[in-house]
């Protein structure tokens, strides 16, 4: 049901009925490993290449939900994914094993909550039965397409950020015991002109400031009604400068409960990260990971996770073009948690 504006109000709630994260050996050096599925040491898992790498992240993240869900693969309706490289290779290829019918969804980082939004669409309304919800990055894999090659060793400045190693994916489903998945807001896009792809905090900070605002106004809610408020990957850049826009927009929004997916994945003072975390994999595998487990341990009931996307490309960079941003939310309650 559209709710306000740009919102979606799923009076049948659907339920997050497995999830599960898979990351590389830096994610595991984190303050959050505990809460992965599995910790890998071979950020190449045997691979020949990254690439190949990066799809197996993410078909071990979705087999894992699927195995935690108690689900049986072949009657789950679709698949809705997507990741940052060209032409989201990594998730139409994993699509290819999985065997499901395929939705693939690209909004760069911001595509772990767009592809939950888009799956609890189709299970609330009836459209589907049970929908999978994933996406994956890998640090190598991001450098070479965006920036450069990691064997290239490019000093980078203090605002880059560090791209996230891993999977994360969800089945969501009409009914069950974990979190529901209650509302949602489709961002819009925001562009301040910000053209520097090692800033990408900044480029994304007013685009997560907007659909948070917008979010609020379409369900006449305080931030107060949320435990966490969380936001994808603006790492520390990203998110002081929301910090400074929510005061702005005189948006009251309480400093212990409005954190970020990039600052919590790694320890900044001891892991050579930079501004803080990035990537598709940033926001799902610390949700599909850390943030669900809080729900499911009775630590929070109430969580808005607003995954933040720039999408630009290399060609755009190259030719000078400004970076479009995006930012999408989604509700999640535990069970009892209220509307």
């Amino acid at each position: 049901m559209l709710q306000g504006k740009q919102s979606w109000f799923f009076e049948t709630p659907p339920v997050v009925q497995g999830y599960a994260s898979v990351v590389g050996p830096e994610e595991g050096k984190g303050p959050l490993a505990a809460d992965f599925d599995q910790v890998h040491e071979d950020m190449r898992l045997g691979q020949k290449s990254w690439e190949l790498a990066e799809r197996q992240f993410l078909e071990q993240a979705v087999n894992k939900a699927v195995e935690k869900a108690g689900a049986d693969k072949n009657q789950i309706t679709f698949y809705v994914g997507g990741d940052l490289m060209n032409q989201i290779t990594s998730t139409s290829f994993a699509a290819r094993t999985i065997g499901l019918p395929y939705l693939g969804v690209f909004g760069a980082c911001s595509t772990a909550m767009e592809s939950v939004a888009v799956a609890s669409q189709l299970v609330s309304s009836g459209a589907a039965n049970q929908a999978i919800a994933a996406t994956c990055s890998h640090n190598s894999t991001a450098e070479k397409q965006f920036r450069y090659p990691t064997e290239y060793g490019s000093q980078k400045p203090p605002t880059a950020q560090f791209t996230v190693t891993g999977g994360g994916a969800a089945v969501i489903g009409k009914s069950g015991s974990g979190p529901r998945v209650v509302r949602a807001t489709i961002g819009k896009i925001v562009d301040m002109g910000i053209k520097d792809p090692f800033n990408m905090g900044a480029a994304m900070a007013p685009a997560a400031v907007d659909t948070i605002s917008q979010h609020l106004e379409d369900f006449a809610l305080e931030p107060a009604y949320y435990d966490m408020i969380v936001t994808g990957d603006l790492a520390q850049i990203g998110h002081s400068i929301a910090r400074d826009l929510f005061a702005e927009r005189q948006v009251a929004i309480d400093q212990t409960i409005f954190t970020d997916c990039g600052l919590l994945i790694f320890d900044r003072e001891k892991q050579q990260v930079q501004a803080g975390g990035s990537g598709c994999g940033c926001c799902a595998t610390v949700t599909f990971g850390h943030l669900l487990n809080r729900m499911s341990r009775g630590e929070l009931k109430r969580i808005l996770v607003i995954a933040t996307g720039a999408l630009l490309s290399p060609l755009s960079y190259q030719q000078g073009e400004s970076i479009p941003c995006v930012a999408h939310a989604v509700a999640f309650e535990a069970q009892g948690g209220g509307q």
